[in-house]
């Protein structure tokens, strides 16, 4: 009855450090769209996956976004045009900045 206790106790204490050390999941695209107010929403393309990110005072950001590469499309109002950024480079655990978009009419 002790070994199997001891049996059990080792096993949880694994289970749990196995969660407990958990790897970074993707890292980040962040970016700022000028002028703020002419801008609707983000979008992050990559194969079959698309994020979204409301854009905020004029600055959008995307959590954990898988590593790969990606499309990033920034929504416009009239009289401006919808902004695209190609290949966006991700990596697990770091974060890329595409700076300021300036949007066009």
């Amino acid at each position: 009855m002790k070994k199997l206790k001891v049996t059990m106790l080792a096993l949880a204490a694994v289970a749990f450090g196995s969660f407990a050390f958990k790897g970074i999941d993707g890292g980040t695209i962040a970016g700022k769209v000028t002028p703020a107010d002419g801008a609707t929403e983000a979008l992050a393309i990559t194969g079959t996956d698309t994020l979204k990110s409301p854009i905020n005072d004029g600055a959008f950001n995307f959590q954990n976004a898988k590593s790969g590469t990606y499309t990033v499309i920034v929504g416009a109002k009239a009289p401006f045009k919808p902004a695209t950024i190609t290949e966006v480079k991700v990596e697990d655990g770091k974060s890329t900045d595409l700076g300021e978009i300036k949007l066009t009419n």
